[in-house]
């Protein structure tokens, strides 16, 4: 092989390199872009109710919204809220939400604890990826039974992973989210805690 041709195949290599660190550096952060689009003509938040009526009615396939849910119009996200024991947490947290099993469920007061990912190479786009996004007053909807229970933010922030007492029993009737942050060094939590605002409507 002659110099030329190998000092092309090196510039093709680095190129190859160069491109493949920016992808990588550049994917956590991919899908605000598309955050970005699909919510850059909204006047407001729209409601847990509205916006499973308007999801409902939509022109797309219809996707199967039986069983136990987690609805969050801020996130674009109505998504199973999966059960089962911490030993089995991996596999959970994979799969999608998961209600933690030493907390409440909507019927009861006290703590209901709400996990899931916000980013992985494998995943990038987690089912938290957005809970950064909500805001003070947004609305949580969960479908729990047949029933759909509506809650409303009241607060967001970040905690170190030692501080367990989040997800702890309170003597209040309250929502709490939780995920990994930041995206690139996952080393704290991020809580988001919503109070009820209605009981036990029918969807």
């Amino acid at each position: 092989m002659t110099d030329t041709k190998i000092r092309r195949v090196n510039i093709a290599l680095l190129a190859c390199i160069i491109l493949l660190n920016l992808y990588t550096i550049a994917l956590p952060f991919l899908p605000n872009l598309g955050y970005w689009w699909n919510h850059r003509s909204a006047d407001k938040p729209v409601t847990v109710a509205a916006y499973i009526k308007k999801t409902t009615n939509s022109s797309k396939p219809a996707e199967d919204t039986s069983g136990n849910r987690i609805i969050i119009p801020r996130m674009s996200l109505n998504t199973p809220l999966l059960e089962g024991p911490r030993s089995d947490s991996f596999n959970l947290l994979k799969a999608g939400t998961w209600r933690l099993p030493f907390s409440t469920d909507p019927t009861q007061a006290g703590n209901m604890v709400v996990a899931a990912h916000r980013f992985s190479y494998t995943g990038p786009r987690g089912l938290f990826y957005f809970l950064d996004k909500l805001q003070v007053g947004d609305e949580i909807g969960i479908q729990w039974n047949g029933h759909l229970y509506t809650y409303q933010v009241v607060s967001s922030r970040v905690v170190s992973p030692t501080e367990v007492s989040v997800q702890g029993a309170t003597s209040d009737t309250r929502l709490t989210l939780y995920t990994c942050t930041p995206l690139f060094n996952p080393v704290n939590r991020l809580i988001v805690v919503a109070k009820p605002v209605t009981e036990g409507a029918t969807p």
